[in-house]
C-alpha cells in the first residue's frame, strides 16, 4: 500500500500543476488598430499587429486619402503661388511593414523600436494651372493649362513608441508613436498642357515658373514644348511620423 501511495502522489502533484498552468491566461497576441489623428488629414487607415515571442511582432499598415485638398499646401506655397493651381486635388494610398522589437514587458505592451518599409502613391486630379506670359511687346498674357500626373515612393525608416493596455481585461490599446522618419526615392511624372501653341520664349518663361516653385522635399525637372510642360520626379522621398492609435487586442 506504501509503494502505491508513493507512487500515485507525484501523478498527483503534476495533474495539479497541469491544471493550475492550464488555468492561466493566455497572452494575447493580435492587435488591430486605426490611427486616430490621421483622420485630421483625410487618412483613412488600419493597421494589424502579431506578436511573434515577448520581444518581437510584425506590424502592417494600410492607409488611403480620398480626393482633396493638398495638406499644406500654403506651408510651402505663397498666396499668390497657391492661386495659380486653382482646383488642385490629391489622393494617396500607403502600404507600411513594420517589424518591432519590444524593450519592456513585452507582447504588444511597453516601449518599442521599429524600423519599417514604406510605399506611398499620389495621384492628383485634372487641374488648371496658370502663369503670366510677359510678351515683348510688353503686354501680359495669362496662359492657362491642364495638369495631371502621379508620383509614387519607396523608403524606409525608423520609429519609436510606446503601446499601453488601457483595461484590466487588456483588450484596449494605445499605441504612441513618439516620432519616427524614413528616406528614399521617388518618381512621378505630370504633364500640363495648353490650348494654345506655346513659343520658344512662352516655353522658356513657362519652365523659369515652374522650377521656381521649388516644392520642398521633391527633386524634378521640368521639360517644355510647343504644347506645354512635362514635369518629371526622381529623387530623394521623406516623410514623418507621429500620432496615436487606437486598437483592440484578442
Amino acid at each position: 500500500m506504501k509503494k502505491y501511495f508513493i507512487i500515485i502522489l507525484p501523478l498527483l502533484f503534476s495533474e495539479f500543476n497541469a491544471q493550475e498552468t492550464s488555468s492561466e491566461p493566455l497572452e494575447k497576441m493580435n492587435i488591430i488598430k486605426t490611427n486616430v489623428t490621421g483622420y485630421v488629414f483625410r487618412n483613412i487607415n488600419l493597421s494589424y499587429e502579431r506578436s511573434i515571442n515577448q520581444w518581437f511582432s510584425m506590424n502592417v499598415s494600410f492607409g488611403t486619402m480620398p480626393e482633396g485638398k493638398v495638406p499644406f499646401i500654403n506651408s510651402f506655397l505663397s498666396d499668390e503661388d497657391e492661386k495659380r493651381f486653382q482646383n488642385l486635388r490629391v489622393k494617396a494610398t500607403n502600404f507600411t511593414v513594420e517589424p518591432r522589437f519590444y524593450l519592456g514587458k513585452g507582447y504588444g505592451k511597453g516601449f518599442y523600436i521599429a524600423p519599417y518599409y514604406r510605399y506611398s502613391k499620389i495621384t492628383s486630379n485634372t487641374f488648371d494651372f496658370y502663369y503670366d506670359y510677359n510678351a515683348i511687346d510688353g503686354n501680359t498674357y495669362q496662359i492657362p493649362l491642364k495638369g495631371t500626373g502621379s508620383a509614387n515612393g519607396n523608403s524606409g525608416g525608423v520609429m519609436v513608441g510606446v503601446q499601453f493596455l488601457l483595461t484590466r481585461s487588456q483588450n484596449l490599446v494605445l499605441d504612441f508613436w513618439i516620432a519616427g522618419g524614413h528616406y528614399g526615392s521617388g518618381k512621378g511624372d505630370f504633364t500640363m498642357t495648353s490650348d494654345y501653341v506655346l513659343t520658344p520664349e512662352m516655353q522658356a518663361q513657362l519652365k523659369k515658373e515652374i522650377e521656381d516653385l521649388d516644392i520642398p522635399f521633391v527633386d524634378y525637372t521640368v521639360e517644355t514644348n510647343e504644347k506645354g510642360a512635362r514635369i518629371k520626379i526622381d529623387g530623394p522621398w521623406a516623410g514623418f511620423r507621429s500620432g496615436l492609435s487606437l486598437g483592440y487586442r484578442f
